[in-house]
């Protein structure tokens, strides 16, 4: 099995937890040219970033790592370069960059270097924003709006596609046994990693 068809698997059970355009890329049957793969480089602050993020949106628990545990900075930049368009990578690196400078213009740091409080606040008005802008179609701030879905989507992929995800946040058994897709969940028990 390809990474491709590995994510659309993940995708599959996130169902609707992800964007639309996040589901398309990963159901696309084409393949990206070599000539639009690597369209923008991520500097040493921006995965820092893209790492810090994804640890906000899925922390550290008692029972599991987070996104940073789980590799989730080096997955998303990965993903990016490699199955987006260059179109659709440099509207995410302008995203990315204007997120970086909100946080630069209100704390007077990177992102990666205010307190954890703060990143949750910046991700929580984003994510607002990102409601508003696609209720209204604005047009104006089309970049930070993809670039916020697009990060919250790779994030979920990349952690539930993770050794950590599968096995840790999510119920494992490393026996396979008989496919039952209507097997009982005891109350709070985590759903079934596949």
């Amino acid at each position: 099995m390809d990474r491709r068809e590995a994510l659309r698997s993940v995708a599959i059970l996130l169902g609707t937890a992800i964007s639309a355009g996040t589901t398309d890329m990963l159901f696309s049957s084409y393949t990206l040219p070599e000539s639009e793969k690597n369209a923008v480089t991520f500097n040493a602050e921006q995965l820092r970033t893209l790492t810090e993020i994804a640890d906000v949106i899925i922390p550290t628990t008692k029972s599991s790592g987070g996104a940073k545990a789980a590799g989730v900075g080096k997955f998303i930049p990965m993903m990016i370069n490699d199955c987006y368009t260059a179109k659709q990578q440099q509207s995410f690196y302008n995203g990315l960059n204007a997120f970086e400078a909100r946080a630069k213009k209100t704390y007077g740091k990177s992102f990666a270097l205010i307190p954890l409080a703060e990143r949750k606040k910046m991700l929580t008005a984003l994510r607002q924003e990102t409601l508003d802008q696609k209720a209204n179609k604005l047009p104006e701030r089309a970049d930070i709006a993809y670039f916020f879905t697009t990060v919250r989507d790779l994030t979920s992929l990349g952690y539930f596609s993770s050794e950590i995800g599968c096995t840790k946040a999510r119920e494992y058994i490393a026996i396979p046994g008989s496919y039952d897709g209507a097997y009982p969940l005891k109350p709070g028990q985590r759903s079934w990693a596949t």
